[in-house]
């Protein structure tokens, strides 16, 4: 039996309650049981290529619950500056990967392939990565990504956004799904991915930063900056503030958490894991709110996760120099939306997310929820608890992650930063981008050396 609980449902497993293609919450954890991917991995050594590949390991394991098999050469070292086992093999079953034979089109994604391969299943996708730029292509398209010196946040980009393919064509059947090419610069969102955009060397690395949430985007804030190759780690001071614990239902949304942490603090639990990779950390246990105010000698950018309007209304109150706001959808219609604001912006924050309640569809009333209350699983007000949580998805988050980390290291390179960057990852090729009205080249936010 699904323990379908406010706190403990996969939030996927809710998105096909809440859409109505399962009737019951069993029916929505069979539906995901079902879903199986296969990763082929080409370029052992390579450490962006073992990049992508944890990163679209460690987020497909959160989504096909049937299982994620890997195929490759993994008896290799762990090239990347995550703290994970030494050994690769190790580290993609930490992840939750396995290996072992998969079924008849199986969907697929090819990580390392220097250029076209056979189709070995309907859906079946290559990365590409250069310079700031990272996306998919179909397996068998002779197409190539313009040249450049490839740095992490891309390779992150493009293992997201392959995952996100893979749960399109799986969760829908649409049959463009991997048919055609998807990406995002991150030097130039906007612009042709596929193009060279004349990206500069990664160089500048922030030093201190102030993580604002810790759930799912805040975690993929740390698994972004994980990767991130810094001559000393701990040059990276972070202040990580949340107010909430883990729960059963964390893990499948947030990409750090397990079900071992359950109960355990977000802020400790990723403390712990910053202080592994080797930053320096300091906790936050407090609300933030319009009361926050940060102090003179505490971090002057703040990526903010908060999934509330309320804590982002005081975002330019609290004293910060520079915020990255990336906020996701939140029901079965829009989940996969993303809409990343920086602030100081022309409009002030309370104008950006006005005090007005934002109506979602009504699901209460859908055979799933009507089954948890009449089997007595949940009563009225669990079911009407359960109804109004958030339907996610990891890679939402990591995408999100990545469009945000990245402002700040444009802001550290001299290059442009956006005000505004609308997205669906339903419809990548439609982003909407605006630039800054500000200027923040007198802003000195702190940086250290990339290595």
């Amino acid at each position: 039996m699904v323990n379908a609980t406010p706190d403990t449902l996969h939030r996927l497993m809710k998105h096909a309650m809440d859409s109505g293609r399962a009737r019951t919450a069993e029916e929505a954890a069979a539906l995901m049981g079902g879903y199986r991917l296969r990763v082929i991995f080409e370029a052992p050594r390579d450490p962006l290529a073992q990049a992508a590949l944890l990163t679209c390991v460690n987020l497909a394991s959160r989504i096909f619950l049937g299982g994620v098999s890997v195929e490759g050469e993994l008896d290799v070292p762990q090239l990347t500056p995550q703290p994970l086992p030494a050994v690769l093999r190790d580290a993609v079953r930490e992840l939750g990967a396995e290996s072992g034979p998969v079924g008849i089109d199986t969907p697929t994604i090819t990580i390392g392939a220097a250029g076209p391969r056979g189709r070995l299943s309907r859906f079946h996708v290559r990365t590409a990565v250069a310079g700031w730029r990272g996306g998919v292509l179909p397996i068998d398209a002779d197409i190539q990504i313009a040249p450049g010196e490839a740095m992490p946040l891309a390779a992150m980009l493009a293992g997201a956004l392959a995952v996100s393919e893979a749960f399109e064509f799986v969760s829908t059947g649409n049959g463009m799904a991997g048919r055609v090419p998807v990406g995002l610069s991150l030097w130039l969102p906007g612009a042709d991915w596929l193009a060279n955009d004349v990206e500069p060397r990664l160089q500048y690395l922030p030093a201190r930063l102030w993580l604002i949430g810790l759930g799912h985007l805040g975690q993929a804030y740390l698994w972004a900056l994980g990767l991130l190759p810094y001559a000393d780690s701990a040059a990276l001071e972070l202040v990580l503030q949340d107010d909430d614990e883990i729960t059963g239902s964390t893990p499948s949304t947030s990409i750090l958490s397990t079900a071992t942490m359950e109960g355990e603090r977000k802020t400790r639990a990723m403390s712990s894991w910053a202080e592994r990779r080797g930053f320096c950390t300091r906790m936050h246990e407090r609300l933030f709110d319009a009361a926050y105010r940060r102090q003179p000698q505490e971090p002057s950018v703040a990526l903010c996760g908060l999934d509330n309007a309320e804590g982002r209304r005081a975002l330019d109150l609290a004293g910060f120099d520079f915020v990255v706001e990336a906020g996701l959808g939140r029901d079965y219609r829009n989940f996969q939306t993303i809409r990343l604001h920086t602030l100081p912006a022309r409009r002030a924050a309370i104008e950006i997310w006005p005090d007005r309640t934002t109506s979602a569809p009504p699901v209460e009333q859908n055979p799933a929820y009507q089954d948890l209350l009449n089997s007595g699983k949940l009563d009225q007000c669990g079911m009407t608890l359960l109804a109004g949580k958030a339907v996610g998805a990891p890679f939402v988050g990591s995408v999100a992650a990545c469009l945000a980390v990245a402002e700040v290291l444009r802001l550290l390179a001299g290059g442009a930063i956006d005000e505004l960057i609308d997205l669906d990852l339903r419809a990548v090729g439609h982003i909407e981008v605006v630039a800054q009205g500000r200027d923040f080249s007198a802003m000195n936010p702190g940086y250290t050396l990339a290595s």
